[in-house]
């Protein structure tokens, strides 16, 4: 099972890695783990986990 989740406007790199890291470490309490992610033109990220 995967899941798609957003991070929401970061235009700098160390508040995107920050929001990034605190996500996936949210995301693997729940169970998931991270796969990959892909950065928008708008600096926000789609980040994709799999169960």
């Amino acid at each position: 099972m995967y899941k798609c989740v957003t991070i929401d406007y970061s235009p700098k790199t160390e508040l995107m890695a920050k929001r990034i890291e605190e996500k996936s470490n949210e995301m693997l309490t729940e169970g998931y783990e991270f796969v990959s992610f892909s950065i928008t033109n708008t600096a926000k990220a789609i980040l994709v986990f799999k169960k």
